[in-house]
C-alpha cells in the first residue's frame, strides 16, 4: 500500500538545525535517524547537502549507505541544487557545480530515488535558458546515476511559480529522467488545487511531498515557510484530496513528509519520527475512506 512508502525528509526530522542559515547539519546522528525511521515504518530518508558534507568529515558515503541498509531502508531523497542555470563562471554557478558533484556522488552511492532541484534563492532566469539548463543537468545526471531529477515548483521561484511554467520546463527539456516535484504546501500557497494536478502527465510527476498549513499568509512568508508548516492533517489543506488525485493520475509513490516547523524541530528525535509518520499515514487512510 502507498502509505507504507513514506520518506522522512531531512527538515522534518533534522532536529534543532537552522534552515538555510547558520548550522544546517543535524545534531541527530545518521545512525539514529535511520533507526528511528525504520522503527516507525518509514521506507526511506532525505539528505540535505550540508548534512552530507558534515557527515563526510567522519564517515564515507559507503559507511552512510551501510547504516541505511542495515535497518532495511530503501529510498533516499538527495537535495538541494539551485543556481544550476546561472552563467558559467559566476560565483553562484561555481558553488552550484561543486554541490552538483556531491549530490551526484551521494545519489550514486545510495541508488537514490531522486535529486531535488529548484530555485530557493529566487534567482531570475529567462524560461528558455532555464529549460536548456535543466535539460543539460538531467543529461549530466544520467551519466552518473539512475536517480531522477525533480524540479520543485514553489512560490519563491521567480521563474517557475505556475503549473503552466513548470510543465513547460519539463516538457520542453524532454529529459526522460527529469520531472516535477510537487509539495502540497507550495501547491496550496500558489492556489493550485488538487484537481489542478490532473493536468500533469504521469511521466512528468516524479515526486510528491506532503505538508499542511494555513491558506492565509503570515506577514513574513519566508519565516512561515521554514518555521510554521504543520504536520499532515493538522492544518487547512486537503491532503487526502491531493493524495487521491495523485493516485488517480497513476503516481505509485513513494511519498515524502516535508514539514518545516520550528516547533517540530524542538521535539526529541523519537517524537519527531512518531508524529511525522502517524499523522501522514492517517491522510492515506482518509483518502480512501
Amino acid at each position: 500500500m502507498a502509505e507504507d512508502e513514506l520518506l522522512a525528509l531531512y527538515w522534518t526530522v533534522s532536529g534543532p538545525a537552522d534552515v538555510h542559515v547558520g548550522r544546517e547539519w543535524s545534531t541527530f546522528d545518521w545512525r539514529d535517524r535511520c533507526a528511528h525511521g525504520a522503527r516507525v515504518g518509514f521506507r526511506g530518508m532525505g539528505l540535505w547537502h550540508a548534512d552530507i558534507e558534515h557527515q563526510l568529515q567522519t564517515r564515507t558515503l559507503a559507511d552512510m549507505k551501510a547504516i541505511f541498509d542495515d535497518v532495511g531502508l530503501q529510498y533516499l531523497q538527495v537535495e538541494f541544487l539551485a543556481d544550476f542555470f546561472v552563467a558559467a563562471g559566476q560565483p553562484e554557478r561555481v558553488q552550484s557545480d561543486q554541490r552538483r558533484q556531491l549530490l551526484f556522488e551521494t545519489a550514486t552511492a545510495f541508488d537514490a530515488h531522486h535529486i531535488k532541484v529548484g530555485n530557493i534563492p529566487g534567482t531570475p532566469c529567462e524560461l528558455g535558458a532555464l529549460t536548456e539548463a535543466f535539460a543539460e543537468l538531467c543529461q549530466d545526471a544520467a551519466r552518473h546515476t539512475s536517480a531522477k531529477v525533480a524540479y520543485e515548483l514553489m512560490p519563491f521561484d521567480v521563474n517557475v511559480n505556475t503549473l503552466d511554467a513548470a510543465l513547460q520546463v519539463v516538457q520542453d527539456a524532454g529529459a526522460p529522467n527529469g520531472g516535477l516535484a510537487i509539495d502540497t504546501w507550495h501547491m496550496a500557497k500558489l492556489g493550485i488545487s488538487p484537481e489542478d494536478l490532473r493536468r500533469i502527465p504521469l511521466e512528468h510527476l516524479t515526486w510528491v511531498e506532503l505538508s499542511d498549513g494555513q491558506f492565509e499568509n503570515l506577514p513574513d512568508r519566508v519565516d512561515e515557510t521554514v518555521n510554521h508548516r504543520r504536520l499532515p492533517g493538522e492544518g487547512e489543506f486537503d491532503l487526502p484530496a491531493y493524495i487521491e488525485v495523485c493516485k488517480q493520475i497513476g503516481y505509485p509513490g513513494p511519498w515524502g513528509v516535508e514539514v518545516l516547523s520550528a516547533e517540530l524541530r524542538k521535539l526529541p528525535i523519537d517524537t519527531e519520527f512518531d508524529r511525522a509518520y502517524e499523522t501522514t499515514a492517517a491522510q492515506f487512510r482518509a483518502s480512501v475512506a
